[in-house]
């Protein structure tokens, strides 16, 4: 754990490398340049016409589509960085944000990592380590093993403990990689070796433990921003049960599922918790919500992308704040003044195929927001992640913010390619969602259901 530091004091940066693309290098080219801030954009051969570019005072193009030869090409990343006269990096969210080797390598060539420091970085990003920290600052974690497991027999007399059915989860990375349910004894085995196997290959850490398994709690999550010097704000609390095979499709804050004493003690254990590591810049600590509990899940050492509905209700712009946190150690905001106003919701606009966009009718009014890197004749390609947009709209109450976000899913109109909106559309008018009691599994039932009563209605 990092130990007490003295506050510091930073001159402002001229400067920032954005280190990402799309939608989330748009947004801080955006805060960037009302900072008074220059940017410079990086871009593989594949985004040459991409919005980011366009938007960014400078841009460099770093390689070919693929992005293990582009976007993760730490030194090609700092090389642009050092050569466009940038004093600090900004890895957005994916690709590098959460690479504690990335972030050693930035601050050894003299820049500023827009982020923690690779020390807490490295802590955080191992759910084993993070668990044990959690229950150092007195935060339930879900029962599991103490540490990793490798041996099917160990893991057989674990599972056996916890009851089945029991959850294999990655120590390293996320994004649903390198996790597997098992219901009974004659599929573990199996799926411990499946599991390693897949973190190895994404995370190059084949290491996994086993948590008993929670079959439909609520994921929600805090934002937090903090100083590196002791200063923690809480942003409120998200709620990110409608998943998809554990990816995300819609966001809101606050959480149907949260009480004000629960939230008050997620707040009080997460506080203590980030202002011991010393934390900098945005974060968000993440819980399952069960039966009137609440469990420790992980750490996101970085921004979300969920980010928006948070700054609706709390009126922050949390990647300006960020950037000062990790660029002059200080926050505009104080935490104890953060005042949680009204209902915001986020739908995620995913692509459902590659093509050129002919026509985009982009929703407005009062309360509406649209994050995204399109524009008319633009190509999506098959490269990268397929969310194109984030629809995020704000209301002062839960009723009135889904029923603005039913208008503004009606207004958009993306024309070239297919996308989820018209299935994001019957989600947000769908009554179970609406009712605001349901959990992680509310996708995979009431899909499955509208499923059934499609192919009823086509025969």
């Amino acid at each position: 754990m990092n130990t007490p530091k003295p506050k510091e004091k930073r001159n402002p940066v001229r400067r920032i490398l954005v280190a990402n693309r799309g939608e989330i290098a748009v947004r801080i080219i955006r805060t960037c340049r009302e900072m008074g801030i220059g940017t410079t954009a990086v871009y593989s051969t594949a985004d040459r016409e991409s919005l980011h570019v366009r938007l960014a005072d400078r841009a460099i193009c770093i390689g070919p589509p693929p992005s293990s030869k582009s976007y993760l090409q730490s030194a090609g990343l700092i090389m642009a960085a050092v050569n466009s006269g940038c004093e600090a990096i900004h890895p957005g969210v994916g690709f590098l944000s959460e690479n504690a080797a990335f972030a050693k390598l930035v601050r050894e060539k003299g820049l500023l990592f827009i982020g923690p420091d690779p020390e807490t970085i490295e802590l955080l990003g191992d759910k084993v380590k993070a668990r044990e920290t959690a229950k150092r600052f007195g935060l339930p974690v879900t029962p599991g093993t103490e540490g990793a497991v490798s041996d099917p027999e160990a893991a057989l007399r674990a599972a056996k403990d916890l009851g089945f059915p029991v959850i294999i989860k990655a120590a390293a990375g996320g994004g649903g990689k390198g996790i597997r349910i098992v219901r009974n004894r004659e599929e573990l085995a199996e799926n411990l070796s499946i599991a390693s196997r897949e973190a190895e290959s994404n995370f190059a850490d084949g290491r996994v433990f086993i948590e008993r398994c929670l079959e439909n709690p609520r994921h929600v999550e805090l934002q937090i921003i903090a100083d590196g010097n002791g200063g923690v704000a809480i942003l409120g609390e998200r709620d990110c049960s409608v998943q998809m095979n554990h990816q995300k499709l819609i966001e809101e804050s606050p959480s149907p599922g949260v009480d004000e004493a629960m939230r008050r003690r997620m707040s009080e254990g997460a506080a203590a918790m980030f202002r011991a590591l010393n934390y900098r810049g945005a974060g968000t600590i993440e819980f399952l919500v069960e039966g009137g509990g609440f469990y420790f899940m992980e750490v996101n050492a970085r921004v979300q992308v969920e980010h928006p509905v948070s700054e609706f209700v709390s009126g922050v712009d949390i990647i300006r704040q960020q950037i000062l946190a990790c660029t002059e150690g200080r926050m505009e905001i104080d935490p104890e003044k953060i005042h949680i106003e009204g209902w915001a919701v986020e739908c995620r606009i995913n692509a459902l195929n590659p093509g050129t966009i002919t026509r985009l009718d982009v929703p407005g009014g009062p309360g509406v927001r649209f994050d995204s890197f399109l524009y008319s004749g633009y190509t999506v390609t098959p490269y990268y992640d397929s969310m194109i947009a984030k629809l995020i709209v704000h209301g002062p109450t839960r009723e009135r913010a889904l029923a603005r976000m039913d208008r503004a899913l009606g207004e958009l109109n993306i024309e070239g390619i297919k996308t989820n909106r018209d299935e994001q559309r019957r989600i947000i008018g769908d009554k179970t969602f609406r009712s605001g009691n349901f959990g992680t599994s509310y996708y995979e039932k009431t899909s499955g259901i509208n499923a059934a009563k499609e192919a009823e209605h086509a025969l």
